[in-house]
């Protein structure tokens, strides 16, 4: 199985991070440093849903519009970003519920990127990642929660959604959400690298 972190190092990479700097007027190294965080968020956000039979199931709904198509005609996707931002604004609110405001403002602070544009960012990635997924589950011919739930996983090189989502919200470092995390999205101090940065950082080679 292809690792998602594969499929942005592609070219097709490329030409994701290239359309969503232009739409969202961003560089291509702060959009890939906002990517390196939102993509395994949304994962580790779906990974959790599947956890209930009604979550999976209303993934796995969800993944018969999402087919990948959209990576087979990114210029039509990036076209139609309104409509594109509108779609992922609905996928966020399912992956990430009462967390993605948190989220955002954790990616906002690591990444030195502003937060309005990591909301736009995030917003029109989220389909994209959709579609990679959707194209996943017919490739490996998943059909139920328990496949669902492994894809996702191994997605994310074996890491649960929790750990994944724990480890953009711990804003010291220390492995740990706890009250000082908290203090930090409150303030605004700098976050450290953390576990998500080992994890994650070597996407773009930093």
């Amino acid at each position: 199985m292809e690792n998602i972190l594969d499929m942005l190092n592609s070219d097709l990479g490329k030409q994701v991070i290239a359309g969503i700097s232009k739409k969202t007027n961003t560089s291509s190294k702060e959009t890939a440093s906002v990517l390196s965080s939102a993509i395994p968020a949304i994962l580790g956000g779906l990974q959790n849903n599947t956890s209930t039979q009604s979550g999976a199931n209303g993934i796995l709904s969800a993944l018969t519009s999402h087919d990948g198509g959209v990576l087979d005609n990114l210029a039509g996707f990036f076209g139609d970003s309104n409509r594109a931002a509108a779609d992922g604004k609905g996928i966020l609110g399912h992956a990430l519920g009462s967390q993605e405001s948190s989220i955002k403002k954790s990616i906002s602070k690591k990444t030195g990127v502003d937060a309005g544009k990591v909301a736009q960012i995030i917003a029109i990635a989220a389909p994209i990642v959709m579609g990679y997924l959707g194209k996943q589950t017919q490739t490996n011919g998943v059909s139920d929660s328990k496949g669902l739930s492994s894809l996702l996983g191994g997605l994310l090189g074996g890491n649960s959604g929790g750990s994944v989502l724990n480890a953009i919200l711990d804003q010291n470092g220390d492995g740990k959400l706890d009250l000082s995390d908290l203090a930090g999205l409150a303030s605004g101090q700098k976050q450290g690298g953390g576990f998500l940065g080992g994890l994650f950082g070597k996407l773009f080679g930093k």
